[in-house]
């Protein structure tokens, strides 16, 4: 399951290195919360292990079948304790965002508000205009499946980052001209290219069709609705986490020992509709299931969300309109999003017949990201139980 198609993979701040502390020794190698018997979902339980060996202090996984779900979690939730990270704790989901921003475009399209293969120019003239990008030939359709061209922009708090407001907050508008910054990637249309640019653009495509702000418009359509109470798009100034949280961190591994920083505090406007979305595995892993079972569009609209680019025939990874399909080792195909951003790594699959599980690590990583390990873990979940081919 490893591929590379979420660019928000945000560098480890080597400058913080010097203020990172060390982690506690001792912390237990496997401590899993007590919920389910000891016996239970082995192989998954040996995946998560190696997972959190490499990635943040905590990894848990929240899992299961139908109405059957389960938590397993290893290691800690905040340094210096023994607090395995619980199913219905706060953190940020990253570029998960996407696929809320996604629905919302694709909302609009049922309504007859918009047309996926009409230009953004239409909505948005001169919003996608210079340093060799033409919104004339740039179509919504793209925009969602990260085939528009927009070159890679990974906004970070100490690099990269647009003219701020004077409170400290970001305007979509200025992220996406910082964005444009990048040169193109290629061509409109002539591959896949991901970019954050693609989906900071449709946030100013939503609040100009809804006439509210995207934070406005994606809680009043999709996360009010769906009744996810532990799930937040902030307001911009909004910095903190809700309670229970997970405590995201930097860090680095040197030998068996552990050094952590307090990831650093940034605006979520800053990520906005290509990023800001805070989750629990439990609200997460309600909302893909939700969306990809009908419930949140027509079954139009989820047709056309689940068209996927893929890089050659018969590939195991495809990308739709802001939704990823996944061929699982047990040959059922597996459909969701991943992200990272400082503090936090997540990604979460779901199934047709039912099977669901979603992942996070409290650090995010720049090099050595454990991506490997995260595909395995979420590939045995939601394997172990399969119904088994003939």
């Amino acid at each position: 399951m490893a591929h590379q198609w979420n660019k928000t993979k945000l560098p480890v701040v080597i400058a913080a290195v010097c203020a990172m502390v060390l982690a506690l020794p001792g912390l237990p190698a496997a401590a899993q919360l007590r919920t389910i018997a000891e016996e239970e979902h082995a192989a998954t339980r040996a995946a998560l292990e190696r997972f959190q060996a490499a990635a943040g202090p905590g990894a848990a996984i929240h899992a299961g079948n139908g109405d059957d779900a389960w938590t397993l979690s290893v290691g800690t939730g905040t340094i210096h304790t023994k607090r395995p990270i619980q199913s219905d704790e706060h953190f940020r989901i990253g570029s998960q965002t996407k696929t809320f921003t996604a629905v919302v475009v694709l909302q609009l399209v049922d309504e007859g508000a918009v047309s996926l293969d009409a230009a953004i120019d239409d909505y948005l003239p001169g919003v996608v205009t210079g340093n060799g990008y033409d919104g004339t030939r740039i179509t919504v359709r793209q925009l969602l499946q990260q085939t528009s061209g927009l070159g890679a922009y990974n906004p970070h708090p100490l690099a990269a980052t647009p003219e701020a407001n004077p409170d400290g907050t970001y305007d979509l508008a200025a992220s996406v001209r910082k964005g444009l910054k990048s040169p193109p990637a290629g061509a409109p249309g002539a591959k896949f290219s991901y970019s954050n640019t693609n989906y900071l653009v449709l946030g100013m495509l939503i609040e100009k069709l809804t006439g509210r702000k995207v934070h406005q418009a994606v809680t009043g359509r999709v996360i009010e609705p769906l009744g996810l109470r532990r799930t937040v798009f902030p307001a911009p100034g909004e910095r903190q986490l809700p309670s229970p949280a997970v405590n995201g961190y930097h860090g680095i591994r040197v030998g068996g020992l552990n050094l952590w920083v307090s990831a650093l505090s940034y605006d979520p406007s800053l990520y906005s509709s290509a990023g800001a979305i805070i989750s629990t595995l439990e609200d997460i892993t309600a909302f893909y299931r939700a969306l990809t079972s009908g419930q949140v569009l027509s079954p139009a609209g989820l047709a056309e969300m689940e068209k996927v680019w893929k890089p050659e025939p018969g590939s195991a990874f495809g990308y739709g309109l802001g939704i990823a399909e996944v061929r699982l080792s047990c040959g059922t195909v597996a459909w969701g999003h991943d992200g990272g951003l400082p503090g936090y790594m997540t990604q979460t699959l779901v199934t047709k017949d039912g099977r669901f599980a979603s992942v996070v690590t409290n650090a995010m990583f720049g090099i050595n990201t454990p991506l490997r390990q995260r595909d395995e873990l979420l590939d045995t979940a939601l394997c172990e139980d399969a119904p088994k081919r003939s």
